[in-house]
């Protein structure tokens, strides 16, 4: 079974979904989908002194503009280990500039963790959430010489349509053949 081709999404999306996490909270390390296996290989160890604000993952069966899976953010009050199916709720979205393409990342809320399941908005949570949320991705490339431009934390409304083009791309992509197993 491939995370990503071979997962549903879910029923309730684009307001919640399932999310494979690829990275703990917590880590320094830069994990990530090998496409062709769908085994979690090691991209890099972050070159600056900081760690990921949330347990980072994508959507399955979706297709960003930068030919990976949606990228999404969620919010749990503890690290989850990689490849484990996360059903979250969409409260935000973040879209950044990453050397010259444009790169959006789902906020989202683990619906399983009391702590953030009540959540509805990204505008809810404490604002220092959202500042370390938002300086990770500023920061995270700039001692390897990368410029990231990452705008503010938008509505929840905003990302919907985001989660649906990814869906309809891969969609797409998948009936045209491109995404062989």
């Amino acid at each position: 079974m491939h995370p990503w081709h071979d997962l549903s999404p879910g029923e309730h999306i684009p307001r919640e979904f399932q999310a494979i996490i690829e990275i703990p909270l917590g880590s320094s390390v830069k994990y990530e989908l090998d496409k062709a296996s769908g085994i979690i290989k090691m991209d890099r160890v972050l070159y600056s002194a900081v760690y990921y604000p949330a347990n980072y993952g994508f959507i399955p069966q979706s297709l960003a503009e930068d030919h990976d899976p949606l990228d999404v953010l969620v919010l749990c009050q503890v690290p989850v280990t990689p490849l484990t199916i996360m059903h979250a709720r969409t409260i935000g979205l973040m879209s950044m500039i990453d050397s010259g393409t444009i790169d959006h990342k789902i906020i989202a809320v683990a619906t399983a963790d009391p702590e953030y399941n009540s959540y509805h908005e990204a505008s809810e949570l404490p604002p220092h959430k959202l500042a370390m949320v938002r300086r990770f991705f500023q920061d995270y490339k700039q001692l390897e010489g990368k410029i990231v431009e990452v705008d503010e934390i938008l509505p929840a409304a905003v990302a919907y349509p985001v989660i649906e083009a990814a869906l309809a791309r891969y969609d797409k992509q998948r009936r045209a053949g491109h995404h062989k197993k």
